[in-house]
């Protein structure tokens, strides 16, 4: 835009002179006249009232029809207007979509694992993924057997009485985090256990199956059935026992790998306190959390489930390879 110093202001017209003129101004005053004359015989017609009346309303409905937030009058046609329905899916729609099409119940993972991280009793303002195994979903596959020994597997948890256990594939097994999951399995015929996941089980296991102790595999069918095909999904089952911690043979104040074992639900998330925060550690595929430059080692720690629940547990001593029982355990689902 020009300043205001070069901006152009109109100039009287130097050569223009009034003079008056008498010839048509008696003309115009005469149309005037008769203008007058005709607009008061049509104003005292009958109806000009009321048709000035609804010449009124019509101008005050198409007003109030314009307003924003204002009532159409409901005999004029509704203009069409673009439906939100066929707009872009909401993010809510979108993950409804999502968790149905890869879970088989109508009970979604997504569900479960909001309503674990209410219930929770500090929980962060995103649950933790619970990996590929996920609550409310049921899982196809197979199962085979194999000697468990003395319990003792990829899991690290050590010999163990305990025959109702399985090794998971490496794919499932994804760095340990199906380690400790209770897993409901049933085979074709209807039969159905509850093992514990101690062990991995490498190629040539595929996605899905499960290599359960030859306890628990003849419980479901023969030993020399060899292979069956079964279903399986995650548990919370009910359980007396409570989370206990386990420093790793080696381990110092300088170095230490940490171990949570007899946790009810998968393990999410092992952190030690420092004194910048909370510090999540790094899990290995033999189960142990490690803490490379000792950061942490013998302060606090703090447990997350696959619900999103956590736990805090006071400092305990750096003991290696002794379990010490923390009395604290995850809520049931």
């Amino acid at each position: 835009m020009a300043s205001s110093s070069h901006r152009r202001r109109p100039q009287p017209d130097r050569d223009f002179e009034w003079r008056p003129v008498r010839g048509p101004l008696v003309a115009v005053a005469a149309v005037a006249v008769v203008a007058l004359a005709v607009t008061l015989v049509v104003a005292f017609r009958p109806g000009a009232a009321a048709g000035a009346a609804g010449q009124d309303r019509a101008v005050a409905a198409s007003a109030s029809a314009s307003a924003p937030g204002s009532t159409a009058d409901p005999a004029a046609p509704a203009s069409p207007k673009p439906s939100t329905a066929s707009a872009k899916p909401s993010a809510s729609a979108r993950t409804t979509t999502s968790a149905s099409a890869s879970a088989t119940p109508s009970a979604t993972p997504a569900k479960r694992a909001a309503s674990g991280a209410a219930r929770a009793s500090s929980a962060t303002t995103t649950a933790p993924a619970a990996g590929r195994i996920r609550p409310g979903t049921t899982y196809q596959g197979v199962a085979t057997s194999y000697d468990v020994g003395n319990g003792d597997g990829a899991c690290s948890y050590g010999p163990t009485s305990d025959v109702m256990t399985a090794a998971m594939n490496t794919a499932d097994y994804e760095t340990a985090k199906a380690c400790g999951a209770y897993v409901s399995v049933r085979a074709a015929s209807g039969a159905a256990i509850t093992v514990r996941i101690t062990n991995e089980c490498p190629a040539p296991c595929t996605a899905g199956q499960l290599d359960l102790s030859r306890q628990a595999f003849a419980k479901l069918a023969p030993l020399s059935a060899g292979r069956i095909t079964i279903t399986w999904s995650l548990l919370s089952p009910a359980t007396s026992d409570t989370v206990s911690i386990r420093y790793k043979t080696g381990s110092t104040q300088y170095w230490c790998g940490i171990q949570a074992i007899g946790h009810r639900n998968p393990l999410a998330r092992l952190e030690v306190r420092t004194s910048g925060g909370w510090l999540a550690l790094a899990r290995t595929d033999y189960n142990y959390f490690l803490s490379e430059q000792g950061t942490g080692c013998g302060a606090e720690i703090r447990l997350t489930d696959i619900y999103g629940e956590q736990l805090t547990v006071p400092a305990l001593a750096v003991r290696p390879d002794v379990v010490q029982r923390t009395g604290v355990q995850f809520a049931r689902h």
